[in-house]
């Protein structure tokens, strides 16, 4: 007799866990559905220069980080800030400043990289979904 293996899937504990994907919104529905955007546009990375002098504020937080595992993202805009006139929005992930990666920065490197340029390239991405989960991890949704 031949013993069959039963076929186990053992979960990998360095993967998240799963999530299930968003509620179907019929098509008829989505022109007005606030979830919905099939803009693509909105989602590709852009360049964001903002120029300052002195001590001037830069017109934006930011929230994450390397142990946030979901990067770093502008968290406010100051509204009437150069940043506000130039288009960032909380939501929009930054992907480099001066062309320093920040895909894997801490967030106290993150702070400092900013407020250490007075000409800052900022390549960002609105990612509104990496955001909302980093809102949920560290408790604010």
């Amino acid at each position: 007799k031949s013993k069959q293996k039963k076929n186990k899937t053992k979960e990998d504990p360095n993967l998240p866990a799963y999530e299930n994907p968003p509620s179907w919104i019929p098509p008829q529905e989505r022109r007005d559905n606030p979830q919905y955007n099939n803009n693509l546009i909105t989602f590709l990375p852009r360049t964001v220069s903002i120029k300052r002098t002195g001590n001037q504020p830069l017109g934006f937080n930011i929230r994450g980080g390397k142990k946030d595992e979901y990067g770093v993202y502008v968290s406010k805009v100051l509204k009437g800030s150069d940043a506000d006139k130039l288009g960032l929005k909380s939501g929009d992930k930054i992907l480099k400043v001066n062309n320093t990666s920040f895909e894997d920065i801490g967030h106290d490197e993150a702070v400092s990289l900013l407020q250490k340029s007075d000409d800052l390239q900022l390549e960002v991405r609105y990612f509104p979904y990496g955001f909302n989960l980093q809102q949920e991890r560290i408790g604010l949704v």
